[in-house]
């Protein structure tokens, strides 16, 4: 109920900053949401982005449920670099019989273009981010990395699009750190109209607990226009360490006004 209510108050708000906004020659959206990979093209040239959403899992290691919101914020200040923000608010889960409700981390990172492509030639992308603040909130089965290191590629092969990442991350657990890697393949394509659907396989190393966790991600998108994207799906962890269901929806908005 809590997501939903926030979700509704963050589409007012985004209806309301629409009709002030003149709908014509806007700027394309680029959502990074919802699928774990990240896409290497970056948004247009300084305008805000804001990727906003909720998830609710179940049976993730050492966490029976958990229900939260995160957003992400991104600022393109030149065509080669953009800066993120990525913020998670509020969460609720249960422990077992214990249940709680805390805000999870805070990260601050930078993502820049390594070499431009087009159509099938890849864009490739490097991107870091830190964890400023690490919320009281429990981790599900990827975890929260203190540094990650990012190498991205997103090309178009003749009517899909596919987002394709590596991860190097340094984990921390009660003062002891070791190293976490991810790989993600997201391809996505349309549909019809103003629909499209795209598919995810996930892999990261799970190093405290000397496992995988591997999922597979189906969702949905909605361009509803060229500055706001619904999208909704859901997640099936694939080995016995990974959180078993997550379900998400959430929506991408690119505030039409330019900031300089």
């Amino acid at each position: 109920m809590r997501i939903a209510f926030f979700s509704f108050f963050i589409l007012c708000l985004v209806n309301s900053l629409s009709a002030q906004s003149a709908q014509t020659a806007a700027p394309q959206a680029n959502p990074g949401r919802p699928t774990v990979s990240t896409p290497a093209t970056l948004t247009p040239v300084g305008y805000l982005q804001f990727e906003t959403g909720g998830l609710g899992a179940t049976d993730s290691p050492g966490v029976s449920t958990f229900e939260g919101i995160n957003e992400v914020t991104k600022l393109t200040v030149a065509p080669r670099l953009q800066f993120l923000a990525a913020v998670s608010p509020f969460a609720h889960y249960s422990i077992d019989d214990r249940t709680g409700n805390s805000t999870s981390g805070i990260s601050l990172g930078a993502q820049g273009v390594v070499k431009k492509g087009e159509g099938a030639s890849p864009t490739i992308a490097a991107s870091y981010f830190r964890q400023v603040y690490g919320g009281s909130a429990p981790d599900l089965d990827i975890g929260s990395a203190t540094n990650s290191g990012l190498l991205l590629a997103s090309a178009d092969v003749k009517s899909f699009h596919y987002d394709a990442n590596a991860l190097f991350n340094e984990m921390t657990d009660s003062g002891v750190r070791r190293a976490q890697y991810g790989q993600t393949l997201s391809i996505s394509h349309h549909v019809a109209g103003k629909l499209s659907a795209s598919g995810e396989i996930w892999h990261f190393t799970q190093p405290f607990l000397r496992s995988h966790a591997v999922g597979n991600l189906w969702a949905l998108s909605y361009n509803a226009r060229n500055t706001l994207v619904f999208d909704a799906g859901f997640d099936r962890g694939l080995t016995h360490t990974s959180t078993q269901w997550e379900a998400f929806a959430g929506f991408t908005y690119l505030l039409p006004h330019r900031l300089w």
